[in-house]
């Protein structure tokens, strides 16, 4: 079989899996799905251990109800059957919200589970399509949150100054709870709101008032863009296409162009971004000397979805001063969309720039990394590739040890790290960042 026609070691879950972490996000919400037996709890399990040990939340892992259709229902229809496993789950379970998810067998014999849910809507049950063949993860996740925007926000009759954030996906994002609390307090600091949907405390009553936010902010390349537009079109909210903002330069520009699309005074922005500016630099500072004297600088060897790849790539080329060498991106397939992904590494301020591969299979970055260097013919001078570090997902790790580089797993997958409310947005999560990144290089010493 031709390397082609298929992916190595994926690095996303099928769309119903992705719609299942998603729904696992939100507080006191629980997931129903209409599939075969093992589907909610194997693709629960997957983001449950390799997205940092999430766990399995409310409703998650081995306590999703699921429909487990057999032959029969393959046969006569499943509909019966999603009738009865809805009536039970309201029974047993107590939620704030409930949303039927669908698996490929349902999908594919024509069960209109969607329509089987708007029968109990005045319980609280939302139904989503979302079959494996749908797409990967991301899809998963912009079809449960096209149905929050479409059945589970009503229509407001007023604007308040907060943005709905969107684009960054539970589990998939492993840092999700921590980046979007740090996103929280950074726009707090400028006066505006962030509804996050998946935040620490957010509950379904506070996402039914997201229809009064004046903006939606999509964080992802490939998701949330949909959602985002659908409850635009419904609640008359602009959106604006941002990036997850990771240290000192992509904050500044972060909070810039929110502050620009909501008309805040530019004098308050200005001072938010000093502040925070000497907030970081006071604790960098810090680590200078050993910085210099043991010489902390790398090449850096990026390998990430484009969530990720590019804003880690800027923060360590403009911020941390670290050379880019190497970006691999692995969910942009698109010629059109990777020709716009190209474009924002204009702002990497280094001289060198780093080389952009769009790269599906994990076993074939080595090659890109030894395609980029001049090989070794035994010269008497030889500009290696070192020391090196590779951030990664955690399959990467191998690729890490086989260059001998530094190495940290920060995109899904993660299952050499525990995380629980440690987060990389903004100022404060950059020198996480830094401390994680730097911690790597002495823990031997």
């Amino acid at each position: 079989m031709a390397t082609s026609t298929f992916i190595e070691r994926a690095k996303f879950s099928c769309a119903l899996g992705g719609a299942i972490t998603t729904v696992n996000g939100l507080a006191r919400t629980v997931p129903i799905v209409h599939a075969a037996g093992g589907c909610a709890s194997g693709l629960s399990g997957t983001y449950n251990t390799a997205a940092g040990y999430r766990g399995v939340g409310y409703c998650g892992g081995q306590m999703i109800p699921t429909s487990n259709i057999a032959e029969n229902n393959v046969v006569f229809g499943g509909e019966d059957r999603l009738e009865e496993q809805i009536e039970s789950t309201l029974h047993a379970l107590d939620g704030d919200l409930y949303i039927v998810l669908t698996g490929c067998q349902v999908e594919i014999i024509g069960d209109d589970a969607v329509s089987v849910a708007r029968r109990f809507r005045d319980r609280n049950v939302v139904g989503v399509s979302s079959p494996g063949f749908l797409g990967n993860t991301l899809t998963g996740y912009d079809a449960v949150m096209t149905a929050l925007a479409t059945d589970v926000i009503p229509l407001a009759d007023r604007k308040v100054q907060a943005v709905n954030i969107f684009g960054v996906v539970p589990g998939h994002d492993v840092f999700y709870r921590g980046n979007l609390d740090l996103i929280t307090e950074l726009l707090g600091k400028i006066g505006v709101k962030a509804n996050t949907f998946f935040g620490t405390g957010v509950t379904v009553a506070d996402i039914k008032s997201y229809g009064e936010a004046v903006l939606n902010v999509v964080l992802s390349p490939n998701a949330g863009l949909k959602p985002a537009e659908e409850l635009g079109r419904l609640q008359n909210i602009p959106t604006l296409q941002a990036e997850l903002p990771i240290g000192p330069f992509g904050t500044e520009q972060f909070l810039r162009k929110v502050a620009d699309a909501l008309k805040i005074d530019a004098a308050l922005v200005d001072r938010v971004i000093a502040s925070e500016t000497t907030y970081y630099y006071s604790f960098l500072e810090r680590i200078v000397d050993i910085y210099s004297d043991i010489d902390f600088q790398r090449y850096a060897i990026v390998a990430a979805d484009g969530y990720y790849a590019h804003t880690l790539t800027r923060f360590l080329a403009n911020d941390l001063g670290w050379i880019p060498h190497l970006t691999a991106i692995n969910d942009i397939t698109d010629e059109d969309a990777q020709a716009a992904y190209l474009k924002l590494f204009d702002d990497i301020s280094s001289e060198t720039k780093p080389t952009i591969v769009f790269e599906q299979q994990a076993g074939q970055i080595l090659k890109h990394v030894r395609n980029s260097r001049e090989n070794n013919t035994n010269k008497k001078y030889y500009d290696a590739l070192s020391p090196a570090y590779v951030v990664g997902t955690g399959i990467e790790s191998g690729l890490a040890a086989k260059l001998g580089a530094g190495f940290l797993a920060v995109p899904f997958p993660v299952s050499n790290r525990v995380v629980l409310n440690k987060g990389y947005a903004g100022y404060k999560g950059a020198l996480t960042l830094v401390e994680d990144l730097l911690t790597n290089l002495v823990s031997a010493r």
